[in-house]
């Protein structure tokens, strides 16, 4: 019965991701990382974390490059709102910009390297046309809309001058509510924020100067201020969101992937992005 016992709790522990058991008061470090496109795993992990009275105080570890609106806004939103019942504080780690940078805004303190890329806020739309190689092929395409901006973005046709003028529109209102987001978030008048929201990025030594991060520092150090704020003492300890698959759970959903049980075809669609495009 104790053989049984311990192979159950393995396999428990296998299937979950979790390599042991952590006890006592808690930081938790929430890691975004890659392009943001879903918000649903990370606001999971912060539910989680909001019902767990063992962890005092949260570090959102950002590792991207940013990605679509929304989703963005929905963790930022999300991070502030823990923020009334725990502290938060944000660590930039390589990069950490345009929408990462929004997510990192929800921290009460923000840390980075004096090399981590970080800025960019800005929003991005990008189209791509066909209708050119459409006619050299002779395909012929038709699209039938019940309003003039219906099929705006796409690919089947070129913009028209009004077309550019409503996803300017669209582009220049969100990037407002970026601007916004900074201003209140780091204190700073909007005049400010206007003179670096053009899109660049910088360095993190170069955003302290500019007020976008608030100390120059490694994961480390904001792990040990969030235990701090959070009223722990001594070094505590740390447990990581989202939770991780095993690499044996990894494997077999693969495997089911591969012989057609589960997955379909993902499917691109009109969007705008806070996103910065460092590497091509």
């Amino acid at each position: 019965m104790f053989f049984t016992f311990l192979a159950g709790l393995g396999c428990g522990l296998l299937i979950s991701g979790e390599g042991g058991f952590t006890g006592g008061d808690k930081v938790a470090v929430l890691r975004v990382e890659n392009v943001i496109l879903d918000s649903q795993i990370y606001l999971e992990s912060l539910k989680k974390i909001k019902n767990d009275d063992g962890i005092k105080a949260v570090v959102v570890r950002i590792d991207s490059p940013g990605g679509a609106v929304g989703p963005s806004q929905e963790i930022y939103s999300a991070l502030l709102e823990l923020r009334e019942h725990k502290p938060v504080i944000a660590s930039i780690g390589g990069v950490g910009a345009s929408g990462g940078y929004y997510i990192a805004c929800a921290g009460e303190k923000i840390f980075a390297n004096p090399g981590t890329i970080t800025g960019s806020i800005g929003v991005i739309a990008q189209f791509a046309s066909y209708e050119k190689l459409l006619a050299w092929a002779k395909v012929d395409v038709e699209v039938i809309t019940s309003g003039k901006f219906k099929d705006v973005g796409s690919p089947f046709r070129e913009m028209n001058e009004a077309d550019r003028e409503y996803i300017q529109e669209l582009i220049d209102n969100v990037h407002v509510q970026f601007k916004t987001a900074v201003s209140k978030a780091r204190d700073l008048d909007m005049n400010e924020v206007n003179v670096i929201a053009d899109g660049k990025i910088f360095t993190g030594e170069q955003a302290k100067e500019l007020k976008l991060i608030d100390e120059l520092g490694t994961i480390n150090d904001a792990v040990t201020l969030a235990g701090s704020m959070g009223g722990i003492e001594g070094e505590p300890s740390v447990v990581s969101f989202p939770k991780k698959k095993s690499a044996l759970l990894d494997m077999i959903l693969s495997r089911a992937n591969i012989h057609g049980l589960s997955g379909f075809p993902t499917k691109s669609s009109f969007g705008l992005f806070y996103l910065v495009d460092i590497i091509n």
